[in-house]
């Protein structure tokens, strides 16, 4: 099911903040309330391979995302307690210690069964009846929400595929130039580039420039 243009999920997931606080959080909530953009993006699994490339991707993208309004948050359906080991591990030893934003620990899988990026299938097992089958990790799945709890992008990458984190920050500016000035983002268009009006004159006079 997507969720692009609509509400994300107002449903209270458990969390860790950087100081090993447990934390409730409901990140359709916190948007709201905060009038912030949120970036929430789930990995399968801490103490793996591409995750903590991932994670420390988003650290150092941090300042960035603040400056542009924009709340960053993890997830996977690992507990608090691994959060917390990984967290001080450090980044040598393949952890994320210097991580700050929050991290979610959906370990009853309720928010990721609810946006359905669990690896998991159902299977009939002729004694037991119904049975899981996969790991029931969660893809790399990247929301974008705006300030009301909307979704405006989503995205899910397969297991072995590590996101262009710079990719977010460009969807982000496209997307507070479309709330500011009611234009629309052509393909490629960076920050200070030309956008254009959602027109039939619009199109003509943009690709006749361009």
């Amino acid at each position: 099911m997507s969720f692009t243009g609509k509400n994300f999920p107002s449903i209270t997931v458990d969390a860790i903040d950087y100081l090993g606080d447990y934390i409730s959080l409901n990140v359709f909530e916190k948007a709201q309330k905060e009038n912030k953009k949120v970036l929430l993006f789930w990995y399968p699994k801490d103490f793996t391979f591409v995750c903590p490339t991932e994670l420390h991707a988003f650290q150092e993208a941090l300042p960035e995302f603040e400056k542009r309004n924009t709340i960053v948050i993890g997830a996977s359906c690992d507990s608090n307690e691994v959060h917390f080991a990984w967290l001080n591990t450090e980044k040598d030893n393949g952890g994320i210690e210097g991580v700050t934003y929050p991290i979610i620990a959906d370990t009853n899988r309720n928010l990721s069964s609810i946006l359905g990026i669990l690896e998991v299938k159902e299977v009939e097992h002729p004694e037991y009846g119904t049975l899981a089958e996969g790991s029931a990790v969660s893809f790399r799945a990247t929301y974008l929400i705006d300030e009301t709890g909307k979704v405006f992008h989503e995205s899910v990458n397969d297991m072995p595929l590590g996101r262009n984190v710079k990719e977010y920050i460009r969807l982000v500016d496209a997307y507070t130039h479309v709330q500011k000035h009611g234009e629309v983002c052509p393909a490629n268009w960076e920050d200070g580039k030309e956008a254009m009006n959602a027109t039939r004159d619009g199109v003509a006079s943009y690709l006749s420039q361009n």
